[in-house]
Parts: structure tokens; sequence; C-alpha cells
């Protein structure tokens, strides 16, 4: 089943401070960069047409926000904070999901692990972390900042360092709020 335009967008607005009216959810869209990138970036994935893909794309030079359409992103979408963040067109992010300053979801050309990450659902992705190649992510995962991610992490983890280990079990827990 697919979900609408407007419940999709209403879902990621609801992430910023838990909007729930239409005047929250207006001043997160007027107030926040994230939460207006992802409205662009629904309407740019939904209607496809060069006008939404121009506005997207004036919107990726004003917040160094780079998500192109073609990403695979569930609802409930949060950027933390605008500014360096590149997320390959192949990777795949499911619901709930943070993502900080400074991030970059990409893939790697070469080797066994050529291709896209696959991130689960509540995962938060710390600032300045780095995932690259066909690695699995799984559910309430934590990202540490600066991490860097070569290998699966298992669901309910909290990983941190270069490479990136697990650290703890403690998962996403406390650092994802407001779920959709």
């Amino acid at each position: 089943m697919r979900i609408s335009l407007k419940e999709i967008i209403k879902a990621d607005l609801y992430r910023y401070e838990g909007a729930k009216t239409k005047k929250q959810m207006l001043k997160a869209y007027l107030t926040e960069a994230g939460a207006n990138y992802m409205v662009w970036f629904r309407i740019a994935q939904r209607y496809n047409n060069i006008f939404t893909k121009f506005i997207l794309k004036r919107k990726m030079y004003k917040y160094g926000i780079e998500i192109f359409p073609q990403t695979q992103i569930d609802k409930g979408f949060y950027i933390g904070h605008f500014g360096t963040i590149v997320v390959n067109p192949l990777a795949k992010i499911g619901k709930n999901c943070n993502i900080s300053h400074g991030v970059t979801i990409g893939a790697s050309q070469r080797g066994e692990k050529s291709g896209a990450p696959t991130i689960g659902d509540n995962v938060f992705i710390g600032p300045g972390a780095k995932i690259f190649g066909d690695i699995k992510i799984g559910d309430n995962v934590a990202i540490g900042a600066n991490a860097v991610v070569i290998k699966d992490v298992p669901s309910g983890s909290l990983v941190g360092g270069i490479p990136a280990k697990i650290i703890s079990d403690e998962g996403s827990s406390g650092y994802i709020n407001h779920l959709s």
C-alpha cells in the first residue's frame, strides 16, 4: 500500500517537536532547514518533474544536503542539523531515522561490499558518521559521531570508532524522539 504524500510529509514534520497541528507543522517547515528540505524531497520524489527537481536542487545548494529523489526513505525522516549531508541515491533508509550534519551514506564501487547501504528503522546517525558499501544496519541502532561503518551492524547495537565496532547493546533508545 502506497502512503499518500500528505501522510508522509506529516510523518516527517511530526518528528520536529512532535508537531501535530497545521500551525505547528507550518512552523517546522518555515524554521527547520531539515523539515523544509524533506518536504521538497517528498514532493520531487512523488511528482518527478523539472519544476520540483529544480526547487530541490536549489535546496541542496542552500542547505548543503544532497539526497536525491531516487533515494528510498521511509516516513519519519529527521535531519537534526543541516550541512554537508550526502546520501547515495541507491541507499535505502527505514522509518523514523535521525541523521546529523556531516554524514555520508555512500556506495562502494569495488570488492564484495560493492553497492549502497540499507539502514533499518529507528536508527540514529551521529555527526560526521560515514557509512559505506552494501551493508545492512539493523533496527534501533545508534551510530556514534565520526564513526566509519563498513560492516553490517546488528539490530539494537551502539557502534563507534574507525572502523566502527559494537560498543554496547543499548541501541538508539533515547536518541529517537516523536516516533511517527
